[in-house]
């Protein structure tokens, strides 16, 4: 096979491949379309790869010679299979957004507005980024906010019910699609007080590809909120978010659901919330058939934070396999989740070890576990804090008959 050598300026400095819609930075570089918005968005960076000057909020001016170049090459070239590249369809503007968005007046325009803005979202990072600029993130969040309006479709029989469904269901889908900057999250719970309360209502009444959107969405949100606003969320936030994971929607929803607790759960009064939610029990009965590494480090990691409070300890406890799922995880999932859950066995031993529990620790394995610990754990603060539970109750334990002969000699002094 013959070896076709590519003039070097066809190619992107970033991927090193044949550019297929090359475009030029104020800098004079001239990258691929998606190579650079690729390293501008989703890397987060804000410099030129080649020069690392600051390229923040720069405009991609196209290189229509350099474009046509290749597209020449391409086709003297096709004998040897080389497929000539098409010209690149042009990146919206914001004047068409603005008018695709005041004509979306009634219902039936809206489906079309929303047919189109999915449209253009698909085509390149450029029109995501045109779009946010020009206020769609705003409509879309009017458009799910309209839905928190209607009763459910059991209490009501308005025939405009499953429209509206619909529009929150693209409206959603666009959203999530857009990769929303950080900036207009912020504006999103800024500008869109209800934002938050009409996410929660998807959450109890959408489809469930709209209770996955909402969850992905508003743990988004929160990411990037104030630790007021993380504070302040309603109780039905922690209700519904518990549904989520009880549902199983989605790897990804669950997942989303775990993060959004996790960012939430540091704070006391939400920690009560999501226990008033059921979900100690959820998360462990979830813990007992996890197989996935990452969700099982995220499910100890919430169990751990609720039972840094008494009420979470407490229902840890009556649980009736709390303890025993929680200790089964140790050296099985990940270093991460063996430190997360020596740290909720720890939690339970400093505040919650009546005489009962002490001794279900001993007959379910739990002190043979720990010791098991010491032996094999590689993590120095994970083996500190099996030490110190085994230290705290060492009378209790230490000369008990279940504890296997060849872990005892793993019993700290």
């Amino acid at each position: 096979m013959e070896v076709i050598d590519v003039p070097s300026y066809f190619l992107c400095p970033i991927s090193l491949q044949i550019m297929k819609d090359p475009v030029t930075l104020p800098t004079g570089i001239t990258y691929d379309r998606e190579s650079i918005e690729k390293w501008l968005i989703s890397g987060k960076n804000s410099t030129c790869p080649v020069t690392k000057q600051d390229i923040s909020d720069c405009d991609l001016t196209p290189n229509h010679t350099l474009r046509r170049l290749i597209q020449s090459w391409c086709m003297l070239n096709a004998s040897h299979g080389i497929e000539r590249i098409p010209t690149p369809k042009p990146p919206v503007n914001r004047a068409e957004i603005a008018k695709l968005l005041n004509s979306a007046k009634s219902p039936q325009q809206q489906i079309k507005c929303l047919r189109e803005l999915r449209s253009i979202s698909g085509e390149n990072n450029t029109n995501k980024r045109c779009m946010e600029a020009a206020g769609v993130v705003d409509f879309l969040a009017s458009v799910v906010n309209n839905f928190s309006s209607y009763p459910s479709l059991e209490e009501s029989s308005d025939e405009n019910f499953d429209q509206t469904a619909r529009l929150v269901d693209d409206a959603l889908s666009i959203l999530h699609s857009l990769q929303i900057s950080e900036s207009g999250l912020k504006s999103l719970v800024h500008k869109n007080g209800d934002i938050i309360q009409s996410l929660t209502k998807v959450m109890q009444r959408g489809s469930y590809e709209s209770r996955a959107y909402a969850v992905l969405l508003l743990k988004s949100m929160l990411e990037v909120a104030d630790p007021m606003e993380l504070i302040g969320l309603r109780p039905e936030v922690f209700v519904e978010t518990v549904q989520v994971l009880r549902d199983q929607i989605s790897l990804q929803a669950s997942k989303a659901a775990l993060q959004l607790l996790i960012n939430a759960c540091p704070w006391g009064r939400n920690r009560n919330k999501a226990i008033g939610a059921n979900a100690v029990w959820i998360l462990i009965d979830l813990l007992m058939d996890s197989s996935e590494k990452r969700v099982g480090e995220m499910l100890l990691n919430v169990i751990d934070l609720l039972c840094q409070c008494a009420e979470g300890r407490a229902e840890l406890l009556r649980h009736g396999a709390g303890l025993a799922i929680v200790s089964k995880k140790i050296l099985r999932i990940s270093p991460v989740a063996s430190d997360k859950a020596v740290r909720v066995l720890l939690s339970i031993s400093k505040f919650s070890a009546t005489p009962s529990v002490l001794q279900e620790m001993l007959q379910i394995g739990v002190v043979s576990k720990l010791c098991l610990v010491l032996l094999l754990e590689s993590n120095r603060k994970t083996k500190e804090k099996t030490r110190e539970v085994l230290k705290l109750h060492a009378r209790v334990w230490k000369n008990s008959s279940c504890i296997p002969k060849n872990l005892l000699c793993s019993y700290p002094a």
